[in-house]
C-alpha cells in the first residue's frame, strides 16, 4: 500500500477552479478525490490520438449545462455524441422560447391547469414545447423530403442544427454548434420525444419518408473500429449511455471512461452500474482508466470540466 498522506483544503475567494481540483486530488475528501480523478482522465483523453464520446440524457439540457455541453464541442473535447430524442427537444425549444425557473415542491396538478410542465425545478410552459417546435419542423422536414424520402438520422439532427443557426438565438443551439464543427449526434432512440413525434406526424402523409437507422449503425461501427483508442463522458445511464459502451464493446472497450451518476448500484439500472461492472462485458477494458462519481451532474460537471476549458 502506497502511504499517500491526506492534506487539508485551503481555499479564498480567489482560488481558481484548477487549483481547487488540484486540492480536490491530495485531500482525500471522498467524491472531492474522484472529481480529480475525472478531470484528470478527460484530460489524459486530449493527449493521445482518442476518439472522444460523450453520452448524456436530454434532462441536463433544459438547464443553464446545456451551455457547458455547448463548450465542448466548441473547444473539440468531444468527437462523438449520443443522446436521447429529449436533447433535441429541449435544445429546439429553448432557441424558439424560454424555460423558466421553477421548485421541486411546486403544485403539479395546479401547474397542468395552467398549462405548465414540471421538469424538476425547470418549467416547461406548453406554449414553449410542442407547439412551437411543430411549427419549426413540419416545414423543414417538407423541405428534406423534397431531397430525399430516406435519411440517416443523425443528418435530420444536422440539418436542424444548420436551422437553429439561422434564429436569432441560434449562437446558443446546441446541435448548431454541432453542425457547425462537424459532430456527428447519434440518438439511438429517436422517436422518443416531441422531435420524434414530429417526425412520425409527417410520415403520416408521405408514407415512404424513412430513417435508414441500420446506416447509421453503420457509422457508429465504422467509428469505434476505425479509432485508435475511444474514451467516453457518461451522464447517468439509459440508452445513451448503453449504446456508447455496447458500441465500444466490439473493439475490446473503452480505453477510459468517466461516469456521473445519482442511481444506486444495487437497483440493477444501467444508470446505477458503476463502470468497473462494464469491464465484466467487455465493454470497458481492464486496464482503462476509469472512475465513476457520484452527484448531480448540473454540479459535478462545472467542476470536472472546468480545468479542460
Amino acid at each position: 500500500m502506497r502511504k499517500i498522506p491526506v492534506k487539508d483544503i485551503s481555499i479564498n475567494k480567489n482560488t481558481e477552479l484548477s487549483e481547487l481540483i488540484s486540492q480536490f486530488s491530495e485531500a482525500g475528501g471522498f467524491v472531492a478525490t474522484k472529481i480529480a480523478t475525472a478531470s484528470s482522465i478527460l484530460q489524459d483523453m486530449q493527449k493521445e490520438n482518442c476518439t472522444k464520446f460523450i453520452s448524456f440524457p436530454a434532462d441536463i439540457m433544459a438547464t443553464g449545462t446545456r451551455g457547458l455541453l455547448r463548450q465542448l464541442i466548441e473547444n473539440d473535447l468531444i468527437d462523438v455524441v449520443v443522446t436521447t430524442c429529449g436533447t433535441l427537444d429541449h435544445d429546439i425549444a429553448r432557441i424558439l422560447a424560454d424555460y423558466y425557473h421553477g421548485d421541486f415542491s411546486m403544485d403539479d396538478q395546479k401547474l397542468r391547469e395552467e398549462g405548465v410542465n414540471r421538469l424538476g425545478n425547470v418549467l416547461v410552459p406548453d406554449d414553449s414545447y410542442g407547439i412551437p417546435i411543430e411549427k419549426w419542423m413540419q416545414p423543414i422536414l417538407a423541405e428534406l423530403y423534397a431531397q430525399d424520402s430516406r435519411w440517416i438520422p443523425w443528418k435530420i439532427w444536422r440539418e436542424l442544427g444548420l436551422r437553429l443557426a439561422e434564429e436569432k438565438n441560434g449562437s446558443e443551439s446546441f446541435l448548431a454548434t454541432c453542425a457547425r464543427k462537424n459532430v456527428k449526434v447519434f440518438v439511438p432512440g429517436p422517436t422518443d420525444g416531441a422531435v420524434g413525434s414530429q417526425l412520425w406526424l409527417f410520415w403520416q402523409d408521405h408514407r415512404d419518408f424513412t430513417l435508414d437507422l441500420f446506416a447509421e449503425e453503420n457509422e457508429l461501427s465504422d467509428i469505434v473500429h476505425e479509432a485508435e483508442s475511444t474514451g467516453a463522458l457518461m451522464v447517468g445511464g439509459g440508452i445513451s449511455k448503453h449504446h456508447t459502451i455496447w458500441w465500444n464493446q466490439f473493439r475490446e472497450g473503452l480505453d477510459y471512461a468517466v461516469q456521473v451518476t445519482t442511481a444506486p448500484e444495487w437497483d440493477g439500472s444501467l444508470s446505477g452500474a458503476r463502470v468497473r461492472e462494464a469491464v465484466s462485458w467487455g465493454k470497458v477494458q481492464p486496464k482503462a482508466r476509469r472512475i465513476t462519481v457520484e452527484g448531480d451532474a448540473t454540479v459535478m460537471l462545472p467542476l470536472i470540466l472546468g480545468p479542460l476549458l
